[in-house]
């Protein structure tokens, strides 16, 4: 897949692709088919870098909404001959779970849309765990066959339809399909669930795949045999230590931390950092430093894991390094520092956003560590990567350390939080937005009705509504 092409914060089709709150209260003061032409853009191409934790659905739903916007766009993508060549989850997934969150507000030609690509599409299962959420019995027994018909009959066939029935999303569908009286329905779907039913029970009972021996030494062996074929089993691997380890095993443990094949070192240093021994730190600021980096990811990640005074401590003396056990430094400080730590987290927050940009994946816990420790000296510097970087969930996170830290953020940027498309940072935003803007409490009103809202956001809501907004 190839990485999104995000347009400047800026701009009308920047702010969409973000999922800004800004974006939609620009999108309903610009010309419409300039606002349709962005959204259909953001949605035919999805803009999100990971598609499996950030929101935008919902967002672009409740656009098309506002906009009383069309769907031949979405319809074209859907049903083009692209989509018998590109069979990625994520060409059509977005566009699915928008026709999703429109049915569910009652758009009969978002239904039609999803009935129709669950019957010919080809990620017809995204379209099919859609219907089952929102479409009515009827509408899902007109399915049965033509979803069927992708499952020729035959081992292979029935092979194929008891691995879809087994990890189906949403197993509403499949319930109704097996008790339709058709014969080559409800007795082929039920003999699909009794397979894959059997199919789970069995690899529960008969794990497959190599164990280790109860020996320190078998279980540093399996790990290094797990790296060399290609499997990372560094925290399995020390957890079994954790079993089969002794008060006797300790010199043969850390002298693997300190030498051992790349397997065995690696599950030496998790297990050491985990029983926070005495001699790991020292161990992995050596290993940090090796040639391998297997063994420099995995001391590092060992060390992120490590809890105590001790690791915290230590933090204080790395964060300056300018390599991967700095910035873990950083990290743990921002975690779990005191406040004598906010000068070094705000430094690593500034240097961080420096280099790396508004996007940077040690952002994250450095926003929170601004947040926690209520750096108020970080907010110019926090609200810069809530502006500016293309992760939602980022922005998220910034916003609620924007609302422990800068004292603006009631009238600023916790107004457009309200449109957001992360429900947590539209919770976020009903905690805190003032009030006294009207744009606000018509908005809480309409968050606190509208069925498709996530609870905590409702929750949150209605805490704030008070006697000057009844809803």
């Amino acid at each position: 897949m190839f990485e999104p092409v995000i347009a400047p914060s800026g701009t009308l089709l920047g702010l969409l692709q973000r999922g800004r709150g800004d974006g939609t209260l620009h999108a309903l003061a610009a010309p419409r088919a300039e606002a349709l032409a962005a959204l259909n853009h953001c949605v035919l191409s999805d803009p999100r870098h990971d598609w499996q934790v950030e929101n935008r659905s919902l967002y672009y739903a409740r656009l098309y909404l506002d906009l009383d916007g069309g769907l031949e766009e979405i319809e074209a993508h859907l049903f083009g001959a692209e989509d018998h060549f590109d069979t990625e989850e994520n060409r059509t997934g977005l566009a699915l779970a928008v026709l999703g969150h429109l049915a569910s507000y009652g758009r009969q030609d978002a239904l039609v849309l999803l009935r129709r690509y669950a019957a010919t599409g080809t990620n017809w299962a995204w379209a099919l765990d859609e219907l089952a959420l929102r479409d009515d019995d009827a509408g899902l027994r007109s399915l049965a066959l033509p979803v069927l018909a992708r499952f020729p009959a035959g081992p292979e066939g029935d092979a194929e339809l008891s691995s879809a029935v087994r990890d189906a999303f949403e197993p509403r569908p499949w319930r109704l399909w097996a008790e339709d009286r058709r014969e080559t329905v409800g007795p082929r779907v039920r003999a699909a669930q009794e397979r894959g039913s059997f199919d789970r029970w069995q690899r529960q009972m008969r794990p497959s795949g190599p164990r280790p021996g109860w020996s320190v030494q078998a279980v540093f062996d399996w790990a290094q045999e797990g790296l060399e074929r290609g499997a990372v089993l560094h925290g399995p691997a020390a957890r079994c230590l954790t079993a089969v380890a002794g008060p006797e095993d300790r010199p043969l443990i850390v002298e693997a931390a300190r030498s051992g094949p790349d397997g065995a070192r690696c599950a030496a240093l998790h297990y050491l950092a985990e029983s926070r021994d005495p001699a790991v730190l020292d161990l992995i600021e050596g290993a940090a430093g090796s040639d391998s980096r297997t063994v420099a990811e995995a001391a590092v990640a060992a060390f992120e894991r490590m809890c105590g005074e001790a690791a915290v401590d230590r933090a204080r003396g790395w964060v300056h390094r300018p390599d991967a056990l700095g910035t873990a430094a950083a990290g743990v400080l921002a975690c779990r520092g005191a406040a004598q730590d906010a000068t070094l987290v705000l430094g690593a927050l500034r240097e961080t956003v420096r280099s790396a940009g508004p996007d940077a994946t040690a952002l994250y816990t450095l926003v929170d560590g601004a947040g926690r420790l209520g750096i108020a000296c970080a907010a110019p510097v926090l609200r810069h990567v809530y502006r500016e970087t293309a992760s939602s969930q980022l922005r998220g996170r910034t916003a609620r350390a924007l609302a422990a830290t800068d004292p603006t953020f009631p009238t600023g940027f916790a107004v457009e939080c309200l449109w957001d498309c992360e429900e947590t940072t539209r919770e976020v935003a009903a905690l805190h937005a003032e009030t006294g803007d009207v744009r606000v409490a018509e908005r809480l009103r309409r968050l606190a009705v509208d069925p498709a809202e996530e609870a905590e956001v409702q929750t949150a809501v209605r805490n704030r509504i008070g006697p000057d907004l009844q809803v």
